[in-house]
C-alpha cells in the first residue's frame, strides 16, 4: 500500500520503518521535519514533509495519493485526520482516542456512516493499550457465555532519577490530568485520579506493584461491542508513582498547564543512546495484563472462569541488543500498529475498534505479535462459586 504517516516521533518514525520493511511505500508528515529526521535516522530514505496536524488542507496535500493515512500524532487531531482520509478516499488508522466530545465514547465512531459511504475502513485505537488489550479482551469474551468483569493492568517504569517520557509530553500530560473512565454495573463513571490503590502481581521479574485507576481508552469502545458488567484499567510503576506524588502536591492540573521539566520531549534514538552511555537511563519496562471473569453455562451447573493474558514487551536493554534505541512503549505500539496494518481489513467499510474486527483478522494479529519479541501467555482458572459481593480478582 501507499501509506502516509502523520507524526514521525518515537512511535511514528519506528512504525514508518516497519511498514517500509513490510514492502509498503511510506512517507511522513511532521510539524518539525528536522526533528523527525533525527528519529528516522540520517540513513533513512523515507521522505518527510512539513505538515501542521491542525491544517486539514495541508494534510490532504501532503498525503495525496495515499491508500492509507495513519495518525501517529496526538489523538486531539483524530477528527481532522479522519476528515482528510475521507477527502482522499483513503483508509485510516490511529493509535488512541481523545474523548473530548464524550468521555465515554470514542469520537472516531461518529464517522462510521461517512466511511461506509466512501467504502473505506478506519481502524482506531490500534496500538498496545488500547489495541492489543482490546484484542485480548475479545479473545477471552469469545471463550465465555457471559462476561462479568474486565480488569486491565499496565506497568510502565524507567530506571532513571529524572523523568524520561515514554509517550509524547502532550499525551502524558493529558492522561495525567484526566479522570479515569470506568464501567460499573452497566454504567459509565468518572473516577478520582490516582485512586483505588491495589497491589497487583505482574509476571517476574516485575512482581507485585501498586496500581491505581488510569484514564485509558479501552472503556470508550469495549462496553459498546462486548456485553460487560464491569470494566476498569489501572497502571503501576515509577512513572505513575511520580505523577501521583505531583498530584498530591498540587502540581498537576489543567489550570497550571504542562510544566516542561516534568513532561520533557520524547528523546530521539541518539539522545537515548547517550543517556544509556552516561548511565542516566539504565533500563525501562512495559507490561500489560488482561483479566476477564465470566461464566460458561454448562449442562449441570454454571462454571465461573478467570481468563488471564499477560504481555511482556522487550525491555530497553533487550531493544538495545536489537540495535535500536527507543522506549519499550514506542517499540510495542509501533510493532503492534504495524501488524494491524499488515492485516488491514481493506474489504470492510466503516469505523472499527480492534474488538470489532473479523475473527480471522484478530487471530492473525495476535499470532504475528509473538514473532516480534513480545511474549504473551494465557492462563484459565476455575473460580470457586461465591456470592457476587465476595468475588474478587
Amino acid at each position: 500500500m501507499r501509506i502516509f504517516v502523520l507524526g514521525a516521533g518515537a512511535t511514528g518514525s519506528l512504525l514508518a520503518q516497519l511498514l517500509e520493511r513490510q514492502g509498503h511505500t511510506v512517507w511522513c508528515g511532521d510539524r518539525d521535519p528536522e526533528r523527525a529526521r533525527r528519529f528516522l535516522g540520517r540513513r533513512s530514505t523515507i521522505a518527510v514533509t512539513e505538515v501542521n496536524a491542525r491544517n486539514l488542507r495541508g494534510i490532504v496535500k501532503a498525503a495525496k495519493g495515499c491508500q492509507l493515512i495513519v495518525n501517529a500524532s496526538a489523538s486531539v487531531f483524530n477528527e481532522i485526520v479522519l476528515r482528510a482520509a475521507l477527502r482522499l478516499r483513503s483508509h485510516y488508522l490511529d493509535l488512541s482516542s481523545h474523548l473530548t466530545r464524550n468521555p465515554f465514547k470514542a469520537e472516531q465512531l461518529r464517522y462510521t456512516k461517512r466511511f461506509e459511504e466512501k467504502n473505506r475502513a478506519a481502524v482506531i485505537n490500534a496500538g498496545a493499550a488500547p489495541g492489543l488489550t482490546n484484542l485480548l479482551v475479545k479473545r477471552a469474551a469469545d471463550m465465555l457465555d457471559e462476561v462479568r468483569s474486565v480488569h486491565i493492568r499496565l506497568y510502565e517504569s524507567s530506571e532513571s532519577e529524572d523523568p524520561i517520557s515514554q509517550w509524547s509530553p502532550e499525551v502524558s500530560f493529558d492522561e495525567a490530568v484526566s479522570h479515569p473512565r470506568v464501567y460499573r454495573n452497566g454504567r459509565f463513571e468518572l473516577a478520582k485520579r490516582f485512586s483505588e490503590i491495589e497491589k497487583f502481581r505482574f509476571p517476574d521479574p516485575i512482581g507485585a506493584v501498586r496500581v491505581v485507576l488510569a484514564a485509558q481508552d479501552e472503556a470508550a469502545t469495549l462496553p459498546y461491542f462486548i456485553p460487560i458488567r464491569d470494566l476498569e484499567v489501572k497502571i503501576g510503576g515509577n512513572e505513575i508513582d511520580r505523577l501521583r506524588r505531583w498530584h498530591r502536591q498540587g502540581k498537576l492540573s489543567k489550570s497550571r498547564g504542562m510544566a516542561r521539566q516534568r513532561f520533557p520531549q520524547t528523546f530521539s534514538p541518539k539522545r537515548i543512546a547517550k543517556l544509556i552511555r552516561q548511565g542516566i537511563l539504565q533500563n525501562a519496562r512495559f507490561a500489560a495484563a488482561v483479566l476477564v471473569k465470566g461464566v460458561n453455562h454448562g449442562k449441570t451447573a454454571d462454571e465461573c472462569l478467570l481468563l488471564r493474558s499477560d504481555c511482556m514487551f522487550p525491555t530497553l536493554y533487550q531493544i538495545r541488543q536489537q540495535g535500536r534505541f527507543t522506549t519499550p512503549v514506542a517499540y510495542a505500539t509501533a510493532h503492534i500498529a504495524a501488524l494491524f496494518i499488515k492485516f488491514f481489513p481493506r474489504e470492510l467499510a466503516g469505523v472499527f475498534a480492534p474488538e470489532m474486527l473479523p475473527e480471522e483478522t484478530r487471530r492473525a494479529i495476535l499470532s504475528g505479535i509473538r514473532n516480534n519479541s513480545i511474549r504473551i501467555t494465557h492462563k484459565t482458572t476455575v473460580l470457586r462459586h461465591q456470592s457476587e459481593d465476595e468475588e474478587e480478582i
